[in-house]
């Protein structure tokens, strides 16, 4: 015989236990980690943080990675990453293209909020300036960076190679692109001549291949490059963005494993409340690099570089 009130308990458990697993897979959160060297360096590095991550938000956190910066930005892209730590060039990528905003930035250890991009080469190239890497271009190898990569290819692109009115692609006579670690250790290891890296890549260079390091030398410093942001999805809900700021914001505040993690992964002493205002500087430096290749091309007529150059000229004036 039919149960009304037997049916009726049983269909408003199986609801419940339905909403239940919403809930929960809507707390599954994959962290994106970009690919500035080894996987299996990153993991070691970032992994503690997640464990952290997982115990103060109640969320299942998994890291994310890809070979290369564009695969984490194609992840938030597709909604298979919700939070991510990127350069400031792949920030804003992912703020255009990926529905995300920037919620955090960064902090080192002694309070500064800035790196530095380097070109490094090997101590015994006889290289010993930019100058000279410049006017022997034709007999080096360059090793650029990920093209999403703040430090390792549009800050040096701009200051090293616009400025100068120079292309890297031809200027060289070999060019290809690596993340920060393989770059430095292909130079270490006499594999190519030159390439681009940072200051807080060398340092981990440093402690982890400390011979190779002494065969590293600086040749060119860059302006200070604003510390990375975190980024998260904006169509995430607001309870599970509210934890995960409220996470990232008080993390290794006061906690002495948590202070230990961040020096681990970055030399960092926490992360600060940001927004995409973050990355009004490096557009400039997109847009800035843009112009001075236009206004050096030798194929457009004169009516479409005046047209490209007005355009790129508003898109600036609009971001101050």
């Amino acid at each position: 015989m039919f149960d009304l009130s037997k049916f009726m308990a049983t269909s408003a458990a199986a609801l419940a236990l339905g909403m239940t697993g919403t809930s929960v897979l809507a707390q599954d959160i994959n962290l994106g980690i970009i690919s500035t060297e080894a996987t299996q360096n990153l993991k070691q590095d970032w992994e503690p943080l997640i464990a952290d991550m997982k115990k103060q938000t109640g969320m299942n956190v998994t890291a994310f990675f890809a070979p290369d910066y564009a695969g984490i930005i194609e992840g938030m892209r597709f909604n298979k990453v919700q939070v991510a730590w990127f350069g400031n060039k792949a920030a804003a990528e992912a703020v255009d293209r990926a529905s995300g905003e920037v919620f955090a930035q960064m902090v080192n250890a002694d309070g500064t909020q800035g790196y530095y991009s380097h070109l490094i080469v090997n101590t015994d190239s006889g290289l010993n300036s930019l100058d000279d890497v410049l006017k022997n271009g034709k007999n080096l190898s360059f090793g650029n960076g990920d093209p999403n990569s703040t430090s390792g290819f549009l800050v040096p692109g701009f200051y090293v190679f616009s400025k100068n009115k120079i292309d890297a692609k031809t200027h060289f006579k070999v060019t290809r692109s690596a993340n920060h670690e393989t770059n430095a250790l292909a130079v270490a290891n006499k594999q190519v001549d030159v390439a681009t890296n940072n200051s807080e890549n060398l340092e981990k260079i440093q402690q982890r291949y400390p011979d190779k390091f002494k065969s590293i030398k600086v040749v060119w410093t860059s302006p200070l490059i604003p510390l990375d942001p975190m980024v998260i999805r904006k169509d995430m809900p607001e309870a599970q963005k509210a934890k995960i700021k409220n996470f990232f914001y008080n993390y290794g505040k006061t906690d002495a494993k948590e202070k230990e993690v961040l020096m681990k992964i970055g030399k960092l002493s926490g992360f600060k409340e940001s927004t995409n205002r973050q990355l009004v500087p490096i557009r400039q430096l997109d847009l800035f690099s843009l112009r001075n290749k236009t206004e050096g091309d030798t194929v457009l007529s004169e009516a479409d570089k005046k047209a490209r150059l007005a355009e790129i000229d508003a898109k600036l004036a609009a971001l101050n």
